[in-house]
Order: structure tokens, then sequence, then C-alpha cells
């Protein structure tokens, strides 16, 4: 099972956009999960993620107070809502599930989503 990541675009400095996260396999229910981006030539790096009904949280200090992970349990998919935008965001973004407050990846890389913010 791998988690496919959808809803990146284009969009100028300051303005928003709303990323989704879905399993591969539809009965694979989410629980603990989050997000992960890479620029060419850089590692991918842990954005946000969200455990335990969203009682546990992790977000990087370059996007606090701006992205929000949120999880569906009724959807069952993952979403990460992106706010004031800037354009040192721009970036190819994953999702995966993660280890709960250790929120390192586990299972297979899906496919990801660009987001490309101009400024």
């Amino acid at each position: 099972v791998h988690l496919v990541a959808s809803g990146g675009g284009s969009v100028q400095a300051g303005g928003s956009l709303r990323l989704s996260c879905v399993a591969s396999e539809c009965t694979h229910r989410l629980y603990s999960a989050g997000w992960f981006r890479q620029t060419p030539g850089k590692e991918r790096e842990g954005v946000a993620h969200i455990a335990s009904g969203g009682a546990l949280t992790y977000y990087d200090e370059s996007v606090k107070g701006r992205f929000t992970a949120s999880l569906d349990n009724v959807k069952n998919t993952l979403y990460l809502q992106m706010n004031s935008l800037k354009p040192e965001d721009s970036a190819m973004y994953y999702c995966a599930e993660v280890v709960p407050n250790k929120w390192y990846p586990v299972g297979d890389w899906g496919q990801g989503t660009q987001v490309t913010v101009s400024s």
C-alpha cells in the first residue's frame, strides 16, 4: 500500500492550496500520516504530520502557523492546508504513513504532487 498525493498547482506568494492524500487501497485505514517535500538536489524533508486523531502533531519550523495537517476519518483522507505560501515552499510534496511521535515515514513512496509558488 502506498499513499497518493494530489491538489498541487501554481500559485502566487501569499496564496493558498490544499493537498489531499489517499491510500492506494481504499480499505487501508489511515491513522498516522504526514507530508514530506523535496526539491531537486535536496533530501526529502518532513513538513507536517498527524496521529491519534489529531492529538499528536508535528510541524517543521518553516511552516508553523501557515500549514495545517488534518485527517478525515470518514473520508479516510489526509489533508494539508497551506496558507501564506512562499516561494521557498515550492517542491514536490509527498504523503506517507508515519510512526507517531517519531515521524519517520513507513511504506513505499507513492505519487507526489508539485507545488510551485511564484514571487
